[in-house]
C-alpha cells in the first residue's frame, strides 16, 4: 500500500490521477505544502472506521432523532369493490 502526495493544484488539474492513486493507498493532499486532506477509497474508509452502510445502521446512528421528518399524509379514497358485475 503506497502513499501518494498531491498538491491541491495537482488535484484540481487531474482528479482522475488522484482517484487512480487512491486504489493503491491513501492520497495526501497538501495546501501550501502542508498535509490538509486525505483521499481514500470508500471501502478503505469503511474498513478503517469500522462502519457499515445499511439502513438499520443509518437509522440507529446518534442524532437521527433530532432530524425533523414529517412526511405528508396520504389521503386514499377507499371504496368497496362491486364484484356483482
Amino acid at each position: 500500500m503506497g502513499i501518494t502526495t498531491l498538491s491541491s493544484r495537482e488535484l484540481n488539474q487531474d482528479i482522475g490521477r488522484a482517484k487512480k492513486a487512491s486504489i493503491g493507498g491513501p492520497v495526501f493532499i497538501t495546501v501550501s505544502g502542508k498535509p490538509a486532506h486525505v483521499l481514500l477509497r470508500f471501502e478503505d474508509c469503511q474498513r478503517l472506521t469500522g462502519q457499515r452502510r445499511n439502513i438499520a445502521d443509518a437509522l440507529a446512528m446518534p442524532g437521527v432523532a433530532d432530524i425533523a421528518f414529517e412526511p405528508p399524509l396520504l389521503n386514499l379514497d377507499i371504496r368497496p369493490e362491486d364484484f356483482t358485475k
